[in-house]
């Protein structure tokens, strides 16, 4: 079930009047509601991954409840490495084991010998590197001895499972989720209306910038090789647009959702593309995700207390542990050397906290420096991205050759109506002006329902709901379902 489907539409107002007009007085039935709603979402999409999402949950509960149960250090560690295991076992299993069995038998023809490895021929299960992660996090963080096992099943089921998060975040922390989960809701009309514009705000990113993107940045990235290099640039930035309104509508619209049920999530998405530097862009893109990997890996592994050697190190390898999270593919990996390349100088000067607060704050424009750092990182930013959507490493190197060309001077060519690929660049434009304007709050459009001017509003609203239903056509599915 996809957030921009007609079934979801059906499916989301229902459970509402269920769980605030029928359920209102009883948490514990409000709870139970929600899990058995997340478990049927899910089940949509594919009803027999519901054993290992089933089981995934039932591990960590018990293997957490052991480690609140004993103080010895050798037990503790005993269920915290069988839990972290088997979760990462099967994320391994589903995710990696052909990547690893292909590059292996690649690696032995490359010797001279044939090898004919055994591949699972099963699909990826949806949204299964975001419910690990918040499994993980939350035995971690017991083991650690941070927070307590939750006793509830119902209340834990439910912080792995909200049905918003699930298949695509944001990756949330037991420590933020589950006493908002134990705690009883009140109906916030306030909360609900700022969760409502946050939706539309999603969908409107999502079929109208990014899934009107993906057709071109499809196309071009296909036929990379018959496509001058200045399409080719097009085709990048077609791209950089589509992935970053694609996640980050998912992301509005989960947060909008979980607020029409009374809980906030974690954010994910700060205007990563007004960033003046790499870091200042990791600090503000998928959010959930890079802070995970600090708290539970670059952090443990010395973060950059140690000298120049250990930082270097931990950057590396967070950033690629990072990429392989995205996918199993070689090009994931260079994507995110890439990034550790391009943050390295950073790191290495100490410069990596200079940017902090969002860029021109209280001001309509930037500096002319503000301006260029920007128009700079984005460009390295987009570069990356070229990796990150290839099929291959070649793929990359040609599509990247080819930019780098005569022809990257030359008109860029147009298989698709002139005026439709004008269209395109002209919402995207409009949507980065609404974004600027907006990007001192937690998303771009969450002050209008502050103006004064009711029929401005509804003006604005009305023009937003009409752009959606003009573009949107046949669902598309969100990107990172696929990791």
């Amino acid at each position: 079930m996809l957030f921009n489907s007609v079934s979801f539409a059906i499916f989301l107002p229902g459970v509402f009047i269920l769980y605030w007009f029928v359920l209102n007085k009883n948490l514990k039935l409000q709870n139970i509601l929600l899990l058995v709603a997340s478990y049927f979402f899910y089940a949509c999409w594919d009803w027999r991954f519901m054993f290992l999402l089933i089981f995934s949950t039932l591990l960590d509960y018990f293997t957490g409840i052991k480690m609140s149960e004993t103080e010895k250090p050798g037990k503790r560690k005993f269920w915290f490495w069988l839990s972290v295991s088997i979760n990462l076992g099967f994320l391994a299993v589903f995710k990696y084991y052909n990547f690893f069995a292909g590059s292996f038998s690649e690696a032995i023809s490359n010797l001279g010998f044939y090898v004919s490895p055994w591949t699972l021929k099963v699909i990826l299960p949806v949204g299964i590197s975001f419910y690990t992660f918040h499994g993980l996090s939350y035995v971690i963080d017991i083991y650690k001895k941070r927070i307590n096992a939750e006793r509830n099943i119902v209340d834990y089921a439910l912080f792995v499972s909200f049905f918003p998060l699930l298949v695509a975040g944001p990756i949330e922390r037991a420590t933020h989720l589950l006493p908002q989960v134990k705690r009883k809701r009140i109906f916030d009309y306030t909360l609900g209306v700022d969760g409502l514009r946050q939706i539309l705000w999603g969908l409107f990113k999502k079929a109208v910038i990014a899934d009107q993107c993906s057709v071109y940045a499809n196309t071009i990235f296909a036929n990379s090789h018959i496509y001058s290099g200045s399409t080719l640039v097009l085709g990048a930035l077609f791209f950089t647009f589509q992935i970053y309104c694609d996640f980050s509508g998912y992301s509005d619209i989960a947060l909008g959702v979980a607020k029409l049920f009374g809980i906030e999530l974690l954010r994910n998405f700060a205007f990563p593309y007004f960033s003046r530097d790499i870091a200042e862009f990791w600090r503000r893109w998928h959010i959930s995700l890079s802070s995970w990997f600090r708290d539970y890996l670059y952090i443990p592994l010395g973060g950059s207390k140690g000298g120049t050697w250990e930082k270097v190190r931990n950057t590396f390898i967070i950033f690629l542990v990072s990429g392989f999270w995205h996918g199993a593919n070689w090009t994931f990996i260079a994507w995110g050397f890439l990034n550790a390349l391009f943050i390295m100088p950073s790191i290495l000067f100490n410069t990596n906290r200079n940017n902090l607060e969002i860029v021109a704050k209280g001001k309509s424009l930037p500096t002319l420096k503000e301006f260029l750092n920007m128009l700079l990182t984005f460009s390295l930013v987009v570069f990356a991205w070229i990796f990150f959507r290839a099929s291959s490493l070649s793929d990359a190197t040609n599509y990247i050759s080819r930019i780098f060309s005569g022809s990257l001077f030359t008109i860029p060519q147009f298989d698709a109506n002139r005026l439709e690929v004008l269209e395109t660049m002209i919402l995207i434009l409009i949507f980065l002006v609404i974004e600027w304007n907006g990007r001192e709050n937690q998303y771009a459009i969450a002050k209008l329902g502050k103006l004064k001017s009711r029929g401005y509003r509804l003006a604005f609203y009305f023009s937003i709901i009409l752009l959606i239903f003009l573009f949107m056509g046949r669902e598309q599915q969100f990107i990172y379902f696929q990791f």
